[in-house]
């Protein structure tokens, strides 16, 4: 069974750092994509970012240069690194995982779903 655990989000100043994490279990592939969500009461779920097992790694606009997706392997948690944070950052994130084969664009649909981590910045 495939369970994904998000964490470390939280409340900060603009300007300020947070790093997410995701802990992911049941799934054994050497191909595969970590993704990350996000999405804010009344709007549609957004993609921010993946990242392949090959380390290829797709952002949205408007995170490109803020935010670092990383992870070292599946047994490894996966991380989204957001800096120089923005009031319009503010969501609930997901993380997200394809077990079957690669992620070939940003918005690439995941297999499975963690949990939400509420990301906050104010002005």
């Amino acid at each position: 069974q495939v369970q994904l655990v998000a964490s470390g989000g939280g409340s900060v100043q603009a300007g300020g750092s947070l790093r997410l994490s995701c802990a992911g279990s049941g799934y054994i592939t050497t191909r595969y994509c970590m993704s990350w969500f996000r999405q804010v009461p009344g709007k549609e779920r957004e993609a921010v970012g993946n990242s392949n097992s090959d380390g290829g790694t797709r952002y949205a606009e408007s995170v490109k240069g803020r935010f670092t997706i990383s992870q070292d392997n599946a047994k490894n948690p996966a991380y989204l690194q957001m800096d120089s944070l923005k009031p319009d950052v503010t969501a609930m994130y997901y993380c997200a995982v394809k077990v079957v084969g690669f992620c070939a664009a940003v918005s690439s649909k995941p297999d499975y779903w963690s949990q939400g981590t509420q990301v906050t910045v104010s002005s």
